[in-house]
């Protein structure tokens, strides 16, 4: 498989030099979970940017929340949405990212989706390299749970050898 030579088998162990530290997996609000695994595929439900349960980002975007605190908002959602897969499956199965899809509440004109979800898309990169390059889809839409700001969801390849 081509993708095997970039999956180092090691992610969890790149996270520290990022600065990063998974969160527990928030509780869901409703009746979904985190995350789900079909075949070799992860799929996790839409993450927002909690922590300890709480929104970190609320408002929309272009009013209320600026263009750069809402991509920080989008990276805390991708690393609530790596919490869920390692809680799932563990980090170091993930062969690599498949897609990432973005929501951002969005004042009326605003049309900077795509620089707010580079947050989760610049994070995956960071921590993958290559294999955290993906195809993605970034929203605006008129409200999110919470009041949240930005709601991401991901898609995971895994290596089953592993």
């Amino acid at each position: 498989m081509s993708n095997a030579t970039v999956h180092s088998g090691r992610w969890s162990e790149k996270l520290p030099s990022l600065g990063i530290e998974l969160p527990p997996v928030a509780t869901p609000a409703a009746a979904y979970l985190p995350a789900t695994q079909s075949g070799r595929y992860v799929y996790t439900s839409g993450q927002l940017p909690l922590v300890d349960g709480h929104a970190t980002v609320t408002g929309k975007v272009g009013n209320d929340v600026a263009v750069e605190e809402a991509a920080v908002a989008a990276r805390l959602c991708a690393v609530n949405g790596l919490a869920a897969v390692d809680a799932l499956v563990g980090l170091d199965r993930i062969l690599k990212v498949v897609k990432v899809v973005g929501f951002v509440a969005s004042a009326d004109g605003f049309s900077q989706q795509p620089q707010v979800i580079n947050g989760a898309s610049d994070l995956l990169i960071e921590v993958f390299g290559d294999a955290g390059r993906h195809a993605r889809s970034a929203i605006g839409v008129a409200e999110l749970p919470r009041e949240s700001a930005v709601e991401v969801e991901f898609v995971f390849e895994l290596d089953l050898e592993s």
